[in-house]
């Protein structure tokens, strides 16, 4: 797909494996809610977002998942198994109508066995993963609720320029905020003119005052 060979980290690989990578993945459709693979789950290959938005959640293996990061259209995920040959560490699941472009796991060995530098491309994306785990710790670490929410907000704008559809509860749970301290948050930026917001989605009007408010607070 188009997509993936202009946002991301295919974009950035070299055009030959890039090719190969578009020409041998299958396109997958998720409906709403559906879970693409659970945390511990056996093997397989990797997946890149095309459209829709997908929910990553993540706790250790003894813990129930817990949401705490939106896809952006591009991302790609599922490189653990290749690279360690262990199971997942992370449940993927489908927030609203998704395709992704999954590359089976025996794929990749036939590719990486016919180049040894497709190992080395494989880890580059996930570094790229360890870089957006740096930023959600980041974010958590903010002392003020409000401005960990609008961390969040600023974050999920990463989506694309569409509504955020996420519920209070589940802004709640990515910010490490109550209930009563989002649906403060939330009032305070629609009135401050930086949101416009209804019970399941929220639209960003500006993304940069809510990410100077995270950094800075004091009303950005």
């Amino acid at each position: 797909m188009s997509i993936l060979s202009t946002r991301g980290w295919l974009s950035m690989q070299p055009e030959k494996f890039r090719a190969a990578i578009l020409s041998q993945g299958v396109l997958q459709h998720f409906a709403p809610g559906h879970v693409i693979y659970r945390l511990g789950d056996a093997l397989g290959g990797i997946y890149g977002l095309v459209s829709g938005t997908v929910t990553v959640n993540i706790a250790p293996s003894d813990h129930t998942p817990q949401l705490i990061h939106l896809g952006a259209i591009g991302a790609w995920t599922g490189e653990g198994c290749f690279l360690t040959r262990q199971p997942r560490r992370l449940e993927l699941r489908a927030l609203v109508e998704t395709s992704m472009m999954h590359v089976p796991l025996d794929t990749l060995d036939r590719m990486a066995a016919q180049d040894a530098e497709v190992v080395r491309y494989v880890a580059q994306s996930v570094m790229m993963g360890v870089d957006v785990l740096v930023r959600v710790i980041h974010d958590l670490q903010i002392p003020e609720a409000a401005r960990r929410i609008a961390a969040v907000l600023q974050r999920a704008t990463w989506i694309g320029e569409v509504p955020v559809p996420l519920t209070q509860a589940e802004i709640g749970a990515m910010a490490n905020a109550s209930r009563k301290q989002v649906n403060a948050a939330l009032q305070r930026f629609a009135a401050a003119g930086w949101i416009s917001n209804t019970y399941r989605s929220i639209t960003i009007i500006d993304a940069e005052r809510l990410r100077r408010f995270a950094a800075q607070g004091d009303g950005g």
